[in-house]
Formats: structure tokens, C-alpha cells, sequence
């Protein structure tokens, strides 16, 4: 396939997976102050009984002009098949003093408002998501999202001493990470979203000294099923950063899934019009019920 062919197709793969009317949450709740600091609940359509719960992390590069609106459409394709569902937002980077766009990510704000929607979830499951069980939750991410989602399972293997770490692994039935940025390193070296995960830790000065505090690939193992799923043909972020990560977790003495999905980029794994979509509910299901 040819550079421009492929470039084609991700676009026109981009235009579909935004293509979707907003969908409007059951309900919306704070988990903190800041306006940035809320989780959308989406409630189960139909099934018996408590649902297990699919938190989602958005992705966006970390960065300010992606939201959480923008997964609203996958969150109700979620719960059309009987999950219920826990849409997080977190602060995100914000413009350049010069003007020259945002950056990715806020040190340590964006890591800061993960853990804490993560700790403050199952309270608020039981506030407003009656039909969710706490004791079900499957957490998954894209792009970014899939980043936060790999770290925040892990963060009882944190550093001694970091302020996220936990005592005892979150309790989860797993994760499905949709083409995470999981590994830092690599993701630096391919150039992934101009630079972003570089600029995440806050740039050059500080890459190497919190890459042990926020890197998923340095993170291992955590002892939760994990499992990736990534297209080949993603030329957002390459199918090389999931396989570096997984490459770290098998060293590591633990077994990640790998999903690799042939003639499929970065956005049809959250887009409810894709074959792809209905393969990562399905890689969901396998983890929840």
C-alpha cells in the first residue's frame, strides 16, 4: 500500500469514528473540584441484574483539544451490550505561552486526576450507577487513554515514595488497552503525536527521571489480565509500541494478549461503525463476565 493510499484510508477512518452524534450520560458526577475533575455514566441498556462496569479513558495526545465527549458514541455502543459504563475525564495539556498549540499532558495534574477518579470510582458507581458492580470492572483506554489505562493497573508497582503508588493492585477483572502509547520509550523514538509523549513528563529536562513513575513498560508485571488491541495499520501509533510493551511484560515473567487486527488503524477501535469495535467489546466481555 502506498504512503498517500494509507493516508487516505486513516483519514477517512478518523472522519467515521467522529462522524457520530454526541450521546448525553445517565448522569455525570465530580470526583474532585476542578471542571475537568467528572466521570460520565452511561447505565446498561437491558440484561438482569448488576452489569460489570467499563471505565474508558479517552485519548487525544494528552492534550486539550480532545475531551471526553468524543467517546461518548463508543461508551453507548458499550452499553447497548449490557455494560455499564464510567467515562472519565482528566486535565489535559494546555496552550503554549507562545501560541503554538497545546502540550501533552500536565506533570503531574493529568496522572494526579486519573488516580483519583480511579480511587474515587467505586463510591460513585454506587451513587449513580445503580445497575454497575463495583466488583466488575474491566478498564480500558485509547491512544493516550490506553497509556493511563496500562498505568493506572499498575500503579502498585509504582517507586517507593511516588505519590500514586497504592499498597495493593486496583480491583480489577482487567484491562483492554485499544493502541496504547504503553510504551514511552519507543513512542518517543517513532515520533508518536509529534513528540507527546516526551512532552507528558514535562520535556528533555525531565523524560529520563519520570519515565520510572509513568512508563507502563517499566511498570511490570502487575499481576492483571491485560490485553492490547491494536490494527496493523495504524500509522497513529504503530503497532511497535503495544509489541515493545508486551515484549517488556513476557521479560517480566507475565503473559500480555496481543490483538493485532490486519487492514485496521487507530480510530476504528473505538467507532461504532467498525468490525473493529464490536472486537474489542468482545475482548471486553472476556475479562468481565
Amino acid at each position: 500500500m502506498t504512503d498517500d493510499v494509507a493516508a487516505a484510508r486513516a483519514a477517512a477512518e478518523e472522519r467515521s469514528a467522529f462522524s457520530h452524534p454526541p450521546v448525553d450520560p445517565d448522569v455525570t458526577a465530580a470526583y474532585g473540584d476542578d471542571p475537568d475533575h467528572v466521570i460520565d455514566f452511561h447505565a446498561p441498556r437491558g440484561g438482569n441484574g448488576p452489569a460489570p462496569v467499563v471505565v474508558v479513558l479517552h485519548g487525544g495526545a494528552w492534550r486539550a483539544a480532545h475531551d471526553r465527549r468524543h467517546v461518548g458514541p463508543f461508551a453507548a455502543f458499550l452499553a447497548r451490550r449490557g455494560f455499564a459504563v464510567a467515562v472519565v475525564e482528566y486535565r489535559r495539556g494546555a496552550a503554549r505561552a507562545d501560541g503554538g498549540g497545546p502540550v501533552a499532558g500536565r506533570w503531574p495534574d493529568t496522572f494526579d486526576d486519573v488516580a483519583a477518579a480511579l480511587d474515587a470510582l467505586p463510591t460513585l458507581i454506587r451513587e449513580h450507577l445503580p445497575a454497575g458492580d463495583p466488583r466488575r470492572i474491566v478498564l480500558t483506554g485509547h491512544s493516550a487513554g490506553g497509556h493511563l489505562a496500562l498505568w493506572a493497573a499498575a500503579r502498585h508497582v509504582l517507586p517507593a515514595g511516588s505519590p500514586w503508588r497504592t499498597d495493593a493492585p486496583a480491583p480489577l477483572r482487567g484491562v483492554v488497552a485499544l493502541a496504547p502509547i504503553a510504551d514511552l520509550e519507543v513512542a518517543d523514538k517513532l515520533g508518536v503525536c509529534g513528540g507527546a509523549a516526551r512532552e507528558l513528563l514535562g520535556g528533555d529536562d525531565h523524560f529520563a527521571e519520570r519515565r520510572p513513575h509513568a512508563d507502563p513498560a517499566l511498570l511490570l508485571p502487575t499481576g492483571i489480565a491485560t490485553t492490547l488491541v491494536q490494527g496493523r495499520a495504524d500509522t497513529v501509533v504503530p503497532h511497535a509500541v503495544a509489541e515493545s510493551y508486551a515484549d517488556a511484560a513476557a521479560k517480566a515473567g507475565e503473559v500480555v494478549g496481543v490483538t493485532l487486527l490486519p487492514d485496521v488503524g487507530h480510530f476504528p477501535l473505538i467507532d461504532p461503525a467498525a468490525d473493529a469495535c464490536a472486537v474489542v467489546a468482545e475482548e471486553i466481555a472476556q475479562l468481565a463476565w
